[in-house]
């Protein structure tokens, strides 16, 4: 009996063991299931971050940053606008060749520049014919009054930048090498101080930096490339993997340009007047320098892509870049004709 009652004990131990190790395996079990199915839901996706560049303290992306105006559009399409500054076009190149810049405006020189480096980027619309976008400027009291004269002196430049071609152009006209001057590589901030000072006999650069000069310390315009007829397109610019993996936004990019392009130059005084409050520049200079670009947002056509392919030769055939280039590879207008197909559209 007392065997019986031994045996009968143990098979209800052995019984409530079997149970509670079923149970733990089960609650494993639930356990992993409810982990699994908690790891299989979807985190919430990243918001596209867009990052534009940015130059100088008027044009159309300086309005547009004060307004908001690419922060609204792309608020809509679920991306954020993140703007960065930079002093001339070249440094735009090393941002999107680190992956820190998706869209900027630049010069041609800056594009020649970028192809040449290697750079993987696309020009993807035309801003200006580039006419009177750039000088070769004069303190007050130079005794220069022609080109020729340059011979010999210092003269300011930030290279590879669309003034930097400009000089080597306005050189090539006098019958002058870059040999026959001294240049100077110096960024705008660097080069104004300079050229005020007289450390500097002349300096190559664009808008808006040509007429603040003339009017704060009345520089002279030894010539400008209206002078001279040198037709030099500047371009909108875009990372390509950026406009590959995102063709949308960057029509949308591209939309919102030229919707603001065409409000800007049907309403100068009030662009004026804004830009006359918000960076605190006198309304001459602001006037002047609205009425010098010339804003215009277009594909690129063949004669903007004969131009540019004549700069680039050029720079090679005087020693300013290393390889002979086909600057069509860079030039892509698949986006912008979208674009302005969907605003005609849209009217």
């Amino acid at each position: 009996m007392k065997a019986r009652m031994r045996i009968t004990f143990i098979l209800f131990i052995l019984f409530t063991l079997l149970l509670t190790a079923c149970g733990s395996t089960n609650n494993e079990k639930n356990s992993s299931a409810q982990g699994q199915s908690a790891s299989n839901k979807q985190a919430p996706a990243e918001k596209t971050i867009i990052n534009i560049g940015i130059q100088g303290s008027t044009g159309i992306f300086s309005y547009a940053r004060d307004k908001g105006i690419f922060e609204d559009a792309f608020a809509k399409a679920g991306a954020e606008v993140k703007w960065h500054e930079f002093a001339s076009g070249p440094p735009h190149f090393e941002a999107i060749a680190s992956g820190r810049l998706d869209f900027g405006s630049t010069g041609g020189t800056p594009v020649v520049s970028a192809q040449t480096g290697g750079v993987d980027f696309k020009a993807i619309a035309v801003t200006s014919d580039g006419k009177r976008n750039n000088a070769i400027l004069l303190p007050k009291d130079s005794p220069i009054k022609d080109i020729t004269e340059l011979k010999g002196k210092k003269i300011a430049v930030a290279k590879g930048s669309s003034a930097f071609n400009f000089l080597y152009l306005v050189l090539d006209r006098a019958g002058l090498k870059a040999e026959d001057v001294q240049i100077i590589h110096l960024q705008p901030d660097e080069a104004r101080p300079a050229l005020d000072t007289g450390a500097i006999d002349a300096w190559s650069v664009w808008e808006p930096y040509i007429t603040t000069a003339v009017v704060q310390v009345q520089a002279r315009k030894l010539v400008t490339g209206e002078d001279l007829n040198i037709f030099a397109p500047g371009f909108l610019i875009a990372r390509s993997s950026f406009t590959k993996e995102h063709p949308e936004l960057t029509v949308l990019f591209l939309k919102t340009y030229e919707e603001t392009r065409k409000y800007y130059v049907e309403h100068l005084d009030e662009v004026t007047d804004e830009f006359v409050k918000t960076k605190k520049l006198q309304r001459e200079i602001i006037s002047t320098v609205l009425k010098n670009s010339q804003p215009i947002l277009s594909p690129i056509t063949p004669e903007f892509a004969k131009a540019h392919q004549e700069q680039a030769d050029f720079l090679y055939s005087v020693g300013a870049i290393k390889k002979k280039l086909d600057t069509s590879e860079v030039l892509e207008s698949k986006y912008v004709e979208q674009a302005l197909k969907e605003l005609a559209e849209k009217k």
